[in-house]
């Protein structure tokens, strides 16, 4: 697909880097067939391929409407056409740089400004535990509609003694703690059973995903660096890695090489510190998880999220983690498609979004799981809000010292 972008975007890093992705489409049409908006909307403009056409428009004429807006709001960023598209094209990567320009030629209207600001403020900000706390000490009083969306508490249990000789840096994200603060801690008594010291890092917040993907570029680079600036000491002391615990955290961060390859105080940093990147995953697959499963034959659905197995490109690793550490895994099908928590999509896009969540748990819950596990803070809260199984991160599984969680296959 040829581009001929406006002058205002020729010459510039976001409009070279949009032109090239841009030039890779071949108009096949591939993405279409795994896009969950198109083959829930049947519109070519809320498929992949028609954005990229949007996009294309916007950034040769400077020009579009609140239609072209729409339509790029309604994409979840899921990333799975990446996955079927034969040309290679980055189409998340379009995207990011799409959403401020077209919020710079359409700007949205008042009230949908103050949403985001507000999703951004809270989600982001000192605010978001205590409104949770209150929103689960009230739960009791609330509808049950409302009242399932609001997160169960899942308390932390017993820190890991960390002694092991192996020393890997952990993320705690930003809603994670308040939402799931047993994921972390799970996941640090998994690693010190097998030999891993989490080193605690103060300074290190929010990857940066939520303000990226809400166009806020310039606010998502600052988080980014701030994170830099937090792990670089420890990076130059010789970490074995940076673990993350939320899929979504770790395609971001794992990106931060080329999101900050134009600053020329971080590129370096920042490059080094998406190759130290790992999911929790790939630090595990290799070693030995034999007789880690909290109990054996328990039957497990795993949702593989897009940031997964679309972003990351990690696939299957988890599935055979919890096949060796002798759990059961059902089949699901349509395993590539979205949850549709997809970040703040579940708030700003909420018919579609509970449209690919009842699909999803269809497909999970079809075999009667005992517990469904992720391995995304979004899509574990996403679909406990509905599912009539336990929902659980999948490392939680391996906790050789769980929580007590009553009334719960987890328990």
């Amino acid at each position: 697909m040829y581009a001929s972008l406006s002058s205002s975007f020729q010459g510039t890093p976001e409009g070279l880097e949009a032109g090239a992705i841009i030039g890779k489409c071949v108009h096949c049409g591939f993405c279409t067939a795994t896009c969950p908006t198109y083959q829930l909307l049947g519109d070519e403009l809320d498929g992949p391929r028609g954005r990229i056409y949007l996009i294309k428009q916007a950034m040769e004429s400077e020009t579009c409407t609140d239609i072209t807006r729409g339509h790029l709001d309604r994409c979840l960023t899921c990333r799975s056409c990446e996955t079927t598209c034969p040309s290679g094209v980055a189409y998340g990567r379009l995207l990011e740089i799409a959403r401020p320009v077209v919020e710079h030629l359409a700007p949205r209207p008042l009230a949908q400004r103050l949403q985001r600001w507000l999703l951004r403020r809270i989600l982001l900000g000192p605010w978001f535990a205590p409104l949770l706390a209150l929103g689960r000490a009230v739960r009791w009083a609330l509808p049950e509609s409302l009242a399932r969306q609001v997160p169960r508490k899942r308390p932390a249990g017993k820190p890991a003694v960390q002694t092991g000789p192996r020393a890997v840096l952990m993320l705690e994200g930003c809603v994670q703690p308040a939402i799931a603060p047993v994921i972390n801690a799970a996941a640090g008594r998994v690693l010190a059973r097998l030999g891993f010291r989490v080193v605690p890092v103060s300074g290190a917040g929010c990857c940066g995903a939520l303000d990226l993907h809400l166009g806020a570029s310039g606010a998502a680079l600052a988080a980014m660096r701030r994170n830099i600036d937090a792990w670089w000491p420890h990076v130059e002391a010789g970490i074995e890695a940076i673990v993350m615990t939320a899929s979504g955290c770790g395609v971001t961060v794992r990106e931060y090489g080329k999101l900050l390859e134009n600053d020329p105080l971080y590129a370096a940093k920042a490059k080094r510190v998406s190759g130290l990147t790992q999911d929790i995953s790939q630090l595990i697959e290799p070693l030995a998880v034999e007789g880690l499963g909290r109990e054996v034959g328990l039957k497990v659905a795993f949702q593989s999220p897009c940031t997964l197995q679309h972003g990351q490109k990690i696939t299957g690793i988890i599935e055979n983690i919890l096949k060796r550490a002798g759990l059961t895994l059902v089949p699901t099908r349509d395993g590539h498609l979205c949850c549709g928590a997809a970040g703040t999509y579940s708030f700003l896009e909420p018919v579609l979004s509970h449209q690919l969540l009842a699909n999803k748990l269809e497909n999970l819950e079809r075999d009667q799981p005992d517990v469904i596990a992720t391995a995304n803070i979004g899509c574990l809260a996403h679909l406990e809000s509905a599912a009539g199984s336990a929902v659980c991160h999948w490392i939680e599984l391996l906790d050789p010292d769980p929580p007590r969680r009553p009334n719960s296959a987890l328990g």
